[in-house]
């Protein structure tokens, strides 16, 4: 039986104009390996309503879970969770126990919790709250959609409340085999081998080392023996 796949689906202009370097996906790519969740398509859009709920809707109709990273601060153009609303068609508001946590948060630190803060508090009908242990504001689940930070160590936070309550598969393993040779000398063969092995994704990584060129190839599954005997066909082909 298939892995479950998920979807990313990062949200600001500040990822598109080249402000802000993107490292959430690498992280959450990592730890759904880890629970045999298969990450399959990640999007980035702008702070635009419509692109949001459309990408949003695309995703959470393709794939058996949908994670966001980004827009859900105090400021303007923080309008996720607005969108994640008029996706689902859920009204809005600050809800209590949202509102209760950030409330104790600022009054411990002598902060006024002013309107802006408030608005981190608004959590679409029906959503389950995420736990946020870094910045407290929370992030909130709804029916297959994560809604998280975009902070890196809020999103890692978020992440890691998360993933305990998804169904997950068999974890993904791999195994790498460094080949001194460039694509095109090892191309033919390797199609054979992927044809061979259909059951696993076998993927060539090029690299340019002291002028001369080469490739890694990665051999990646769920069934450790089927890797084995792919890596022992590839060692054949290319020995060291």
């Amino acid at each position: 039986m298939p892995n479950p796949t998920a979807a990313m689906l990062v949200i600001g202009d500040e990822i598109l104009s080249g402000r802000t370097r993107d490292a959430n996906m690498h992280h959450l790519a990592q730890e759904l390996t880890k629970v045999g969740i298969d990450l399959r398509e990640v999007r980035i859009v702008s702070d635009d309503r419509d692109a949001i709920v459309s990408a949003l809707n695309a995703l959470r109709a393709a794939h058996d879970t949908v994670i966001t990273s980004g827009g859900i601060g105090p400021t303007h153009d923080d309008i996720t969770a607005d969108c994640v609303a008029e996706a689902f068609d859920v009204p809005i508001d600050v809800r209590e126990d949202a509102r209760a946590l950030l409330q104790a948060h600022y009054d411990r630190r002598g902060m006024e919790f002013n309107d802006a803060r408030k608005r981190m508090a608004r959590i679409p009908d029906g959503a389950t709250l995420i736990e946020n242990p870094v910045s407290i504001a929370p992030g909130f689940s709804i029916g297959n959609v994560h809604v998280m930070a975009g902070v890196p160590s809020v999103f890692q936070a978020m992440v890691a409340s998360v993933i305990p309550t998804l169904t997950g598969g068999a974890p993904i393993l791999s195994q790498t085999l460094r080949v001194d040779r460039g694509e095109g000398d090892i191309a033919g063969p390797l199609a054979q081998i992927a044809a061979d092995f259909p059951d696993l994704s076998i993927g060539s990584y090029p690299f340019q080392q002291n002028g001369a060129y080469g490739s890694n190839v990665v051999v990646r599954g769920t069934d450790g023996a089927r890797i084995d005997h792919a890596m022992a066909r590839l060692s054949e082909l290319f020995p060291a």
